[in-house]
């Protein structure tokens, strides 16, 4: 396990959009070798997808063989809703770089059999050999994806009763009417996260800095289910100088000298 520590919500941003830059073009995806990307939305991933945008249009990097694999998406929700997971998507990043729609796999919250919708999903990723690197945000409380606090850390792409801390987090998105707020979603498990070669976990903000230290400091914990990439063999966590507020000296110290 790694942390990276930056000053700011900007650095956190462009270290981990360099991060992905590099992989991509290490990789050398081609026509028979595809890149294979797992990513997050919400407000935490945005400055990481506006540099990706910047390196593509510099000429730095190239999507046309990469494919995506989206963490979450609403149920009942219209895709062209505005806070549908498939307009914040290709409205903050799809449509601004080169990726083949068909390669950009986002879950179907409107399906008419939600299991069929996530055992598909999971046929997709295997079809596609695995997950290279899995992206990842967290909530306040420690949830990643939308696998809430009591998720099995096991678990695989499926139909979630969200929690009501993420109800109330997610209001801002719906004018504070919770009456709006979708309260079911679909979404990768734990274990599917887990199974990726490579996992990037970002997180920001003082909101968000019991949450780092209950992934890093305690013990595997399902009730803060981002505590299970501890175990696994290449996790990184890339964080601001907010988010290491909860942490011990020691802690920040031992992973700033890295």
């Amino acid at each position: 396990m790694r942390l990276v520590i930056l000053d700011n919500y900007d650095l956190a941003s462009e270290w981990a959009a360099k991060y992905i830059c590099n992989r991509i073009i290490q990789f050398k995806p081609g026509q028979d070798r595809y890149f294979t990307l797992g990513l997050p939305t919400g407000s935490t991933p945005l400055g990481c997808y506006k540099k990706l945008i910047e390196y593509h249009k510099n000429g730095h990097l190239s999507f046309k063989y990469v494919k995506t694999f989206n963490m979450d998406e609403y149920v009942g929700l219209p895709r062209n809703h505005p806070e549908s997971y498939h307009s914040y998507m290709w409205n903050n990043f799809f449509k601004h770089i080169d990726i083949d729609p068909n390669n950009a796999h986002i879950l179907d919250g409107n399906a008419a059999d939600l299991q069929a919708e996530c055992d598909a999903f999971e046929k997709k990723i295997k079809e596609a050999g695995g997950i290279d690197l899995f992206v990842g945000g967290i909530g306040p409380d420690g949830h990643i994806a939308f696998n809430e606090p009591g998720s099995s850390l096991v678990s695989r792409t499926r139909l979630k009763t969200l929690a009501m801390d993420t109800i109330l987090a997610n209001a801002k998105y719906f004018d504070g009417d919770l009456s709006k707020v979708p309260t079911m979603a679909l979404t990768v498990g734990v274990g599917t996260v887990m199974d990726a070669r490579e996992v990037m976990i970002l997180i920001t903000g003082a909101h968000k800095a019991f949450a780092l230290y209950k992934a890093i400091e305690e013990g595997v914990n399902h009730m803060w289910t981002v505590s299970a990439f501890q175990q696994h063999p290449r996790t990184i966590f890339v964080c601001d100088e907010d988010a290491t507020l909860e942490l011990r000296v020691k802690t920040v110290k031992y992973f700033k000298v890295q």
